[in-house]
């Protein structure tokens, strides 16, 4: 379970201000990466609470819905995200590293000290420190996990709502048979990355048979 061995190995308590940062979402075929910061409160979390908070991918969806405000109510928390074009234009990666500044930029203040999961950090205005698997061990990156995938989950059913048959109210994006099936027979959106494999292909084959057809009209 996530403590605070890190934050207190990066002065959390003696004054220095640490936050954590997590994102979500650079495996799916559909929709923006988010990313979440979040500072925790000086005194800590309530006990009850932090003995809840885990790695986001570790929780089940109501568990992660009923944490996420009580860690609002709790933490400074900030949200950043990159859209489909951004992610198109500068890959996955990069795309995650600016919603992870955004996210930082986002909470109103400077932090003495990030603690970043991953082994990547972005350009940041404040000392860094990158923790590869930091959502299972840190608790403000794993409060800060869980908040940002609440908040992609819901704007993927959001777009759901507009782009039925994609199942994104269920796979949140993610290439799914549900979904890679929903590419062929529906075809690519607007909120689909067009830079990735799966949807690439989908395109080609569209645009093969778009040529076809417009031969067998020149005949």
């Amino acid at each position: 379970m996530p403590d605070l061995t890190h934050e207190i190995a990066a002065g959390y308590g003696t004054g220095i201000i640490v936050c954590g940062v997590d994102e979500v979402g650079r495996g799916p075929l559909a929709g923006p990466v988010v990313a979440a910061a979040a500072i925790l409160p000086p005194e800590g979390l309530p006990p009850a609470l932090a003995a809840l908070i885990n790695d986001s991918k570790l929780l089940k969806a109501r568990t992660r819905e009923e944490l996420a405000p009580l860690i609002r109510g709790c933490a400074r928390v900030a949200i950043g995200m990159a859209d489909v074009g951004e992610i198109d234009r500068l890959n996955i990666l990069r795309a995650s590293l600016l919603a992870m500044k955004r996210a930082v930029e986002g909470l109103g203040i400077v932090p003495d000290v990030a603690l970043i999961d991953g082994n990547k950090a972005p350009d940041l205005a404040c000392a860094m420190r990158t923790i590869v698997g930091g959502d299972a061990a840190s608790l403000s990156i794993a409060a800060a996990s869980v908040v940002a995938k609440v908040e992609r989950d819901r704007i993927m059913a959001g777009l759901a709502l507009s782009h039925p048959g994609y199942g994104w109210e269920r796979n949140a994006g993610y290439p799914t048979a549900e979904h890679r099936n929903a590419l062929i027979s529906l075809g690519i959106t607007i909120h689909h990355r067009r830079s990735l494999g799966p949807v690439k292909a989908v395109l080609a084959t569209t645009a093969e048979s778009k040529s076809a057809c417009d031969s067998d009209f020149d005949k």
